[in-house]
């Protein structure tokens, strides 16, 4: 079930998604979508990508002479102490749209203070989330959220954390030789989803992908019970595309 990096990873679309917020916010009476690609260099191609999931995520909003102006959701990420709520609001609505797009239970997590949290989740009757039967915060060797935050760390946070969260076996699919494990985090390319196939938990499959913001460790996961195992490609890929808008709320 090998996955193929995808051309234009999160992390790109968003630094260029930046750079037209930019500019759309500095032509407070509109900016037209040739003026954007002047002043961001942005090919046009790429730059209608952009803006349509601008459009749709309503950080810029299209006027009546087709000009662009800033958006609802970027006046909110940027009302003063009521970020943090807008952030949070925004980034939940994001996972709900996420959650019913793949059909999929889908996680926000993050690495604080040197253990994995999940900070936001979306499920629902026919996405349940998987069944927590182990601390997260003790599996982050055997889950796909957990290996996606590891490959972030560098190797003596990675080693930091493993002694104080040994590598049990969880399920015959475990690795639990930290050599092994290690060699499979370095190997692992950073526009690829993280997998994790029943080595969490016996019936669900993961995966999971990273949105670091600045220095903050995070990745956006989703788990499918092993009956939908035919759908982890597919999904795992969508995933990976549609990272970009939560990581974009997380930059702001």
């Amino acid at each position: 079930m090998a996955l193929k990096p995808e051309p234009t990873a999160p992390f790109h679309s968003v630094q260029y998604a930046l750079r037209v917020l930019e500019t759309v916010a500095r032509h407070s009476g509109g900016v037209t979508e040739a003026q954007i690609a002047r002043e961001t260099g942005l090919p046009a191609g790429h730059l209608a990508h952009l803006l349509l999931m601008l459009r749709r995520e309503d950080y810029v909003e299209q006027v009546g002479d087709g000009a662009y102006v800033v958006g609802e959701s970027l006046v909110l990420l940027g009302s003063g102490g009521d970020r943090r709520k807008a952030v949070e609001r925004k980034l939940q609505q994001s996972l709900f749209a996420l959650r019913d797009s793949l059909g999929a239970a889908v996680y926000l997590s993050r690495y604080i203070d040197g253990e994995v949290r999940i900070t936001q989740y979306a499920d629902g009757p026919h996405t349940p989330k998987v069944n927590e039967w182990v601390d997260f915060r003790s599996a982050a060797h055997a889950s796909a959220l957990g290996k996606c935050l590891l490959t972030q760390l560098d190797h003596d946070d990675r080693r930091d954390h493993l002694s104080r969260h040994k590598t049990a076996r969880l399920t015959s699919r475990t690795i639990t030789n930290e050599q092994v494990l290690f060699r499979k985090l370095d190997a692992q390319p950073a526009t690829v989803p993280v997998l994790d196939l029943q080595e969490y938990a016996v019936g669900t499959v993961c995966a999971a992908v990273p949105i670091t913001a600045g220095h903050s460790v995070g990745c956006l996961a989703l788990s499918l019970p092993l009956a939908h195992a035919h759908r982890l490609r597919q999904a795992a890929e969508t995933l990976n595309r549609k990272a970009a808008p939560l990581l974009l709320s997380m930059s702001l």
